[in-house]
């Protein structure tokens, strides 16, 4: 848990939760719509925590009335992380800010939300301005909760706050939507994820790279993929295989591919990198800079690839990762399918 000053990116949604703190223009309910690990939580907790932190209302009760003081909404809607609320907060048992819990793994019953949500928002806050219910993969609520849920989202206390955290919104009815403020978490650029893997976990910068690269804008998987030995080992095996592949006889790829079995549940994390390597490769025939390799540290292979192949080549390449991909989702024969791609590859890289 961690304020806003710590969330990587997001900043338009930021901005728009602290001025509706600064503003007191909070809504009822919320809805925060992104892919898993993709900082909702994250901002669910922020703004929780800014909303009941008892130094950011005293600044905002003291700035009130007085026009001169020009203080930011980063500053009037920023958990100190010190008072007393922020650091029960912190240890999860702030009794105000409420997590929705569920026993079956994929559905959030009709009892579920009356009970922890329907029966308990009738109580008022303990010891804070609101009630925040914290609902993570809303998306699990069956159609009874969500009609259940409705009812105390139309007629909500003056103190309640709903935030719903869902990897698809399409999946709430129509009237809840309607009723929330939506949220869309937008991707990183890879940039700030690369500055933050290196500043603030220490990662190795050819490794960030390739982590913010596949990380695709989600910070949470960029971390995840910097500290997972299981695909520092698939990319140690691609990358031999591509730097190899094109001395490698034609009777022996079958033999060389082997090693790909061991990661048939990443396969596609193994397409992505081979997409990422050839991508590379076109960069740097087209612009014979290393500067915006992903492969940096492959840079002399990358670059002797470069000069070896045509861009009709390199494109044949990249329509032939598609393909396997496709090729594995309709479940054909893994080795038959590796076996072509890696003699598409080598036919096409001079």
């Amino acid at each position: 848990m961690a304020g806003f000053h710590e969330i990587i990116g997001h900043e338009q949604l930021i901005a728009h939760l602290q001025s509706a703190i600064v503003m007191d223009k909070v809504s009822h309910a919320y809805i925060i719509n992104g892919p898993k690990d993709s900082g909702k939580m994250m901002l669910a907790q922020a703004f929780a925590m800014a909303l009941q932190c008892e130094t950011s209302i005293r600044n905002r009760e003291g700035a009130t009335g007085r026009p001169e003081e020009k203080l930011s909404p980063e500053i009037l809607a920023e958990p100190c992380l010190e008072c007393h609320s922020c650091k029960q907060a912190l240890g999860n048992n702030q009794p105000d800010i409420i997590y929705l819990t569920h026993e079956k793994p994929n559905t959030i019953s009709v009892a579920d939300i009356r009970e922890q949500i329907n029966h308990d928002i009738e109580i008022k806050p303990y010891s804070s301005k609101y009630k925040v219910y914290i609902v993570d993969e809303a998306e699990k609520m069956n159609q009874q909760a969500q009609n259940a849920l409705l009812k105390t989202i139309e007629e909500p206390p003056a103190y309640a706050v709903i935030l719903l955290l869902t990897t698809n919104a399409d999946a709430f009815l129509q009237t809840i939507r309607s009723r929330c403020v939506m949220l869309d978490i937008k991707p990183v650029s890879d940039e700030k994820i690369r500055e933050f893997l290196m500043k603030k976990r220490q990662v190795p910068d050819y490794k960030a790279e390739v982590c913010a690269a596949f990380a695709r804008g989600n910070v949470g998987r960029a971390v995840a993929l910097a500290s997972s030995e299981r695909f520092n080992d698939l990319k140690d095996v691609t990358v031999s295989l591509l730097r190899r592949l094109g001395n490698i006889r034609r009777y022996d790829i079958l033999q060389e591919i082997k090693p790909l079995n061991d990661f048939k549940d990443d396969i596609r994390e193994f397409f992505d990198l081979v997409l990422f390597w050839y991508r590379d490769v076109l960069l740097y025939k087209a612009a014979g800079s290393e500067e915006q390799l992903i492969f940096r540290e492959q840079a002399l292979e990358i670059r002797r690839q470069a000069e070896k192949s045509t861009y009709h080549g390199l494109q044949q390449i990249l329509e032939a990762i598609e393909t396997a991909d496709r090729r594995i989702r309709a479940n054909v024969n893994f080795d038959l399918t590796m076996e072509l791609l890696a003699m598409t590859i080598k036919e096409n890289i001079g």
